[in-house]
Parts: structure tokens; sequence; C-alpha cells
């Protein structure tokens, strides 16, 4: 038996993944991925497989790196693995 998160997840990703690329897409997926504080205190834009993160301030840079696996991990799970390589951040 699949527990219903996992279902729930997968199901999510496929409907995401099924959508023409565009801003809002990422902006959803980086919602989701990140969580509503981060993605609040943040602005994305998807280029050549590059994730650009802005953070409103220095804080923010810290908690986008220290998840920066993990955000990735669901980014590529939300996206495909081929479309978010990698992320960098600014302020």
């Amino acid at each position: 038996m699949i527990p219903l998160q996992n279902f729930t997840a997968g199901v999510l990703a496929e409907i995401v993944r099924r959508q023409p690329a565009s801003r809002e897409r990422t902006t959803f997926a980086w919602q989701i991925a990140a969580g509503p504080a981060l993605a609040r205190a943040t602005t994305v834009e998807l280029q050549n497989g590059v994730l650009r993160v802005r953070a409103e301030d220095a804080r923010w840079l810290g908690e986008i790196e220290r998840s920066r696996d993990a955000v990735l991990g669901k980014m590529q799970d939300l996206l495909g693995a081929d479309d978010v390589r990698r992320i960098t951040t600014r302020q």
C-alpha cells in the first residue's frame, strides 16, 4: 500500500510537469518546494536549468543555503531533473 502523502505528491508533480514552462509554473513549484515563508521572501526565475533565487535579505539567503539540497530535490521532482539542475542565490 502507498501512503496517501506519497501518492498525493506524485500526482501533484505529474500535474505541474504537464503544464507549459512559464514563470507562474516555476513560482508555483517554488512555493511548494520552499514553503510559504521562504517563498514570500524570495523571487525565482528559471533559465537554462538554473533556478535563480533572489532573497529579500541575508537572513533569507542563509535559509536558502541551508535547505538548498532539499529544495533542489523537490523542484526536480516537480519540474523534472533536466529542467532544474542547480540553484543560484543573490540578494
